[in-house]
């Protein structure tokens, strides 16, 4: 028994012996894309394979360009506290100095 080929189980899985799909007569001129050759398909099929290939390296770029900018960001706000603490620290040594000579002049 001969049985052609659906779209869910077509005769062949090499694109290059699929037949191209044709427009439906019932379908207005222009609304539907051009026919595609095989050869076009199968192109289109190994530029997206390279291309599904690549994402894992671009995500695994992204990724490392977040967490680089996180620790940049960590270390700016460490960074800010040291130098608002050693301001603090600079406040109190000068109230302290100001009572000191204060209290020198007074006695």
């Amino acid at each position: 028994m001969n049985i052609p080929g659906t779209i869910d189980r077509p005769l062949t899985q090499d694109p290059k012996k699929q037949a191209p799909m044709k427009p439906f007569t019932s379908e207005p001129a222009g609304s539907a894309t051009e026919d595609v050759t095989t050869t076009g398909a199968y192109d289109s099929r190994q530029n997206r394979t390279r291309e599904m290939q690549l994402i894992p390296e671009a995500l695994a770029r992204a990724h490392m360009h977040d967490r680089l900018r996180e620790a940049e960001q960590g270390r700016q706000a460490a960074r800010l506290l040291a130098a608002r603490r050693m301001q603090r620290r600079a406040e109190r040594a000068s109230l302290r100095a100001r009572r000191a000579l204060a209290m020198a002049v007074m006695q």
